[in-house]
């Protein structure tokens, strides 16, 4: 029998039964380990195998050993101080870094300095459960966090193979690790995204990565076609969900084509079973009902979902949609330049159905289009709008290293041509991050640009052209376990399109896995609300953090 149970919360004592501890090294849980076994007559369980999910400080090990060392038949620290959120995604879950990072406040530097040692930490731990000890590069402008976290990251890693459990020195391997300030792409963050998973969590209630759906709402001919009730339906999206896999980083009109396909599919292959009359083949039916019955509920709900974005999308969204492609990007659907970026915005703002928050991201496209923009201009936009109580979700950019105002000298970075790819009229913007993933495992990314914290990193083969050359072509998993891994880190969060790039960029190049992570994951709200509070006193900022 196998029980899983949160430690911090009472339990009952189970004193037959060995318990094993999966915690983090804290205080609080360290504290609440002890209760359990406070004196030999109170033991909860009948020994301890105790699991840290990173380094435990001498302090705590010792409080471990002093109370009920007796207990314990083994006490292991593995290291994996990270949560692994999808198959190529991992976040820190610190997303008070966020604040700690960027504040200007002159008084947060302490705190700046424990995340920054405590994200150092955690990357290293990511690193040791992929047996890679990568070459370490940076974004060099316009802030320094990317700098100060790789040359913290890069001492540990070096020490952490140090002193590893084999106790050899393990060299560079060919892997690369590139950490990147928030601010190299400030579009992608506030942009409509049409690409299932990304428009689901910008524009629906989703919260734990859960959707409810009102059995109400499941439209009448699924409920009688596949025999479904009309009760509340939920979805937890995550990977073992083989649907929501399949379909999250579709665009939004091949979702709606696609999954009423699948459940005709389903409920062909139910209606063949069904005509035959042998005993074996009624016993195979009753078997595979329930099956047939899970899919069809699963697809009704993913489906339920994508009209309910739809919902959103069709009323308002849809024209909006069209000036920040137009916006983000410079040039109109046909290509034609878009001379003035003013004229834009203006009907966006006029529209009484537009929410102050897609008139701000509109506004911030706007100011991104053309690098920054004078004072004068800027209070025009935020008086006309009336949204002076949020100004600072627009202004505070500034933290990041984003021209707000004044305009800025420089000229915006180059992108890549994409103007062959085919894509949707209302999803032409792609992720900068897409640019840096295809150039770093090109080998094209500028050195200056992006330095490397070791002197002597291992020579970096991502493309896989150099040993395609010395080996015989293998299948693609054979490929990707022997290939290179490029890892990534946004200090401030990422969003589900930049997840989605990194998936698209490890498609199509077979021989090099890209693995992306972040503080925490974005959504455009979110990340407006967290930038209002950069320039708040942390007493006011709310955070809760396991101390």
């Amino acid at each position: 029998m196998e029980v899983v149970e949160n430690i911090y919360k009472n339990r009952e004592p189970v004193r037959q039964m060995k318990a094993l501890y999966f915690i983090s090294p804290t205080s609080k849980s360290v504290d609440c380990f002890l209760r359990d076994f406070a004196s030999k007559s109170e033991n909860k369980y009948k020994a301890a195998y105790i699991y840290f999910t990173d380094f435990c400080p001498d302090s705590l090990f010792n409080k471990i050993k002093a109370s009920c060392s007796k207990s314990i038949r083994r006490c292991k620290e593995i290291n994996i101080s990270f949560i692994p959120l999808e198959s190529q995604v991992y976040t820190l879950d610190v997303p008070d870094a966020f604040y700690y990072c960027y504040s200007p406040d002159p008084s947060n530097a302490n705190g700046k300095d424990a995340i920054m040692e405590e994200m150092a930490e955690q990357i290293v731990t990511v690193c040791a459960t992929l047996d890679e000890n990568p070459g370490v590069r940076y974004k060099s402008k316009p802030l320094d966090n990317a700098s100060k976290l790789a040359q913290l990251v890069e001492k540990k890693l070096e020490n952490y193979y140090k002193i590893d459990e084999k106790s050899l020195i393990k060299g560079k391997t060919h892997s690369q690790l590139i950490i990147i300030d928030r601010g190299f792409d400030p579009v992608s963050t506030v942009l409509h995204e049409l690409t299932f998973q990304a428009m689901a969590y910008d524009l629906l209630p989703i919260e734990n990565d859960t959707y409810k759906t009102c059995g109400c709402r499941i439209r009448e001919e699924y409920r009688n076609r596949y025999k479904t009730d009309g009760k509340e339906k939920e979805a937890i999206l995550e990977e073992d969900d083989d649907l929501w896999v399949r379909i999250r980083h579709r665009h939004i009109a091949v979702v709606l084509e696609e999954i009423p396909k699948l459940m005709k599919e389903i409920s062909s292959t139910k209606k063949a079973t069904e005509g035959k009359t042998s005993l074996s083949a009624l016993a195979q039916l009753m078997k595979k009902m329930p099956h047939f019955r899970k899919q069809i509920t699963k697809q009704v709900v993913h489906l339920n979902l994508a009209e309910d974005c739809m919902n959103k999308f069709k009323p308002n969204i849809e024209k909006l949609c069209k000036s920040e492609q137009d916006l983000a990007l410079g040039t109109d659907a046909e290509g034609q330049k878009v001379k003035d970026s003013m004229r834009v915005l203006l009907p966006v703002l006029l529209n009484k159905n537009h929410d102050n928050y897609d008139k701000i991201r509109a506004i911030l496209l706007y100011i991104f289009s053309i690098n920054g923009t004078t004072e004068e201009n800027l209070d025009r936009l935020i008086q006309n709008v009336k949204i002076e109580n949020d100004s600072d979700m627009i202004r505070n950019w500034s933290y990041l290293g984003v021209p707000i105002v004044p305009p800025s000298q420089q000229s915006k970075p180059l992108r890549k041509d994409r103007s062959t790819e085919e894509t949707f009229q209302l999803s032409r913007w792609t992720p900068f991050i897409k640019d840096i993933l295809e150039d770093a495992i090109d080998n094209r990314l500028d050195s200056k640009e992006w330095p490397y914290c070791s002197q002597y990193p291992a020579v970096w083969n991502g493309s896989g052209a150099v040993s395609a050359r010395q080996k015989p072509r293998t299948n693609y998993l054979e490929d990707r376990k022997n290939g290179s891994k490029l890892i990534v880190f946004v200090i401030g969060g990422i969003t589900y399109s930049e997840m989605r790039c990194a998936y698209e960029v490890s498609q199509a190049h077979k021989s090099c896995e890209v693995i992306i992570g972040s503080t925490h994951i974005l959504t455009p709200r979110k990340l407006l609300d967290d930038i209002k509070m950069l320039n708040k006193p942390k007493d006011k900022v709310s955070f809760i953090k396991d101390e």
